[in-house]
């Protein structure tokens, strides 16, 4: 997150309890934490509304008049808050090659917060213009090149935006994240263009470091992005804000994992499916296999055609279920209904069980072992090819999603369970536990500024009691 100015973390430090808010594209959620103590005093929701229906804020108003009713002090409590609402963060990568800098970028973008609608390989002269002007993404993530390696591709990027910018095509904000000998160049190209400057994602081949560049496109987000959907006329939103939703999810899954160990979230959404991961790679088997662009602990996968309403006749097309199309589409054209009967309700939980085992199976990939001669032997040896993130020795599972955190134990039992027969690198044996109190996103958005609230707020999800040390 962006760091706070002095000032500003005096005045945090001395206020006792924080509201915590999540504008989503369907609810608005509002948590209030005591700072001390890491309690939760009060949740409270309202339908996101957007202009011209209301201002976005009107949804924040409901929220704090409930939480104000449960503690008084939620009225003059600091507010943090974050935000998906409006369509999120869309984010264009454009890299030299697809299978290099545009894919680290496009790893970069999603633990960013961002949907990425778009990856363009220049070095494969991809019509930027067209495929800007069909995802339409409110960011363009800007890769390529290795550090002191050829910047030409790079350089010829950064000209057609700045072009495509002057003639009005895209205006831009663009986040550079390439070859850092290229910079001051690069600089002087996009000089008409808002844009920010991050370290190289790739600064070596085999090497992955997103960490500069996911700040940069939280900056970019904040100062552009934001304020420029025009949710609200009132100034206190843009004040409020201090990333993506997703971004700040990922922050609080971290934060939770430096506690608990390796973790994964399944969010299971109207829309979409994200798996959010923080796994350690195993040391043991880091030499098994040599990465182009490097894997890292944390990882965020987005499966847009995976979901509960609006993704509903995909989730089922793609997990081959034709006998619940017509229960799919009657979810797609009615997003707000909600099963009644018995029957509905099974339904409900075999495509909310389809959407998170797809997603998960995306996200971890599977392993399959093929003989290769390794360097100086005579007979071939074994190599694990793996395709995802390994999490068959993950110890926590976390649900979220609207459609676990009302369907009660026996659903969540059915829909988080799944089969990895054929390989697949999925959870063998964890606890299982459901964000109720949408906490997650709180725990991010504390952790910059409240660290010691957030560590105590993330405990109400490990699945034992974790040392006050950790």
């Amino acid at each position: 997150m962006t760091e706070p100015t002095p000032a500003a973390t005096s005045a945090l430090t001395s206020t006792q309890t924080a509201v915590c808010v999540d504008f989503g594209s369907t609810w608005t959620k509002a948590l209030h934490v005591d700072l001390a103590t890491g309690d939760l005093l009060g949740t409270a929701s309202s339908p996101t509304r957007l202009p011209p229906e209301a201002d976005i804020m009107t949804a924040y108003d409901d929220c704090l008049a409930v939480l104000a009713e449960q503690d008084a002090r939620a009225a003059t409590a600091a507010t943090f808050a974050c935000s998906s609402a409006g369509g999120g963060l869309r984010i264009a990568v454009v890299g030299n090659e697809e299978l290099v800098t545009a894919e680290a970028g496009r790893r970069v973008a999603l633990t960013s917060g961002g949907r990425v609608v778009a990856v363009v390989g220049r070095a494969a002269e991809d019509a930027l213009d067209r495929v800007l002007d069909a995802t339409d993404p409110d960011l363009v993530l800007l890769t390529g090149g290795t550090d002191g390696g050829n910047s030409e591709i790079l350089l010829t990027a950064a000209r057609d935006l700045a072009e495509l910018a002057a003639n009005g095509v895209w205006r831009g904000p663009v986040v550079v994240a390439g070859n850092v000998a290229a910079r001051t160049e690069v600089a002087e190209i996009l000089a008409g263009v808002p844009h920010v400057h991050a370290d190289n994602v790739v600064p070596r081949i085999g090497e992955l470091a997103p960490h500069s560049a996911r700040a940069a496109v939280r900056e970019a987000f904040l100062a552009h992005v934001i304020g420029g959907k025009q949710l609200s006329a009132r100034p206190e939103f843009l004040d409020m804000v201090v990333g993506p939703t997703p971004d700040v999810v990922l922050t609080g899954v971290e934060l939770l994992a430096r506690l608990v160990g390796d973790v994964v979230v399944v969010d299971i959404g109207g829309a979409t499916t994200d798996v959010h991961s923080v796994v350690q790679p195993d040391p043991e088997e880091a030499g098994l296999h040599q990465e182009v662009v490097a894997v890292t602990a944390a990882t965020r996968t987005v499966e847009g055609d995976l979901g509960m309403r609006w993704s509903a006749p995909s989730t089922v097309e793609s997990a081959r279920l034709k006998e619940l199309a017509d229960a799919a589409r009657r979810r797609h054209d009615t997003p707000g209904w909600l099963p009644t009967s018995e029957a509905e309700r099974a339904d409900e939980t075999r495509i909310a069980h389809a959407a998170a085992e797809i997603a998960l199976r995306r996200h971890a990939g599977r392993a399959r072992a093929m003989m290769e001669p390794p360097v100086g032997a005579a007979r071939p040896g074994k190599v694990i090819e793996r395709s995802g993130v390994d999490l068959r020795r993950v110890r926590l599972v976390i649900g979220s999603g609207g459609v676990l955190r009302h369907g009660g134990p026996r659903l969540v039992e059915r829909v988080l369970t799944w089969d990895a027969a054929g390989g697949w690198l999925l959870p063998e044996a964890p606890t299982v536990r459901i964000d109720g109190d949408y906490v997650l996103a709180a725990i991010g958005l504390l952790a910059p500024t409240h660290p010691d609230a957030a560590r105590r707020l993330a405990r109400r999800l490990a699945p034992a009691p974790v040392a006050s040390s950790s």
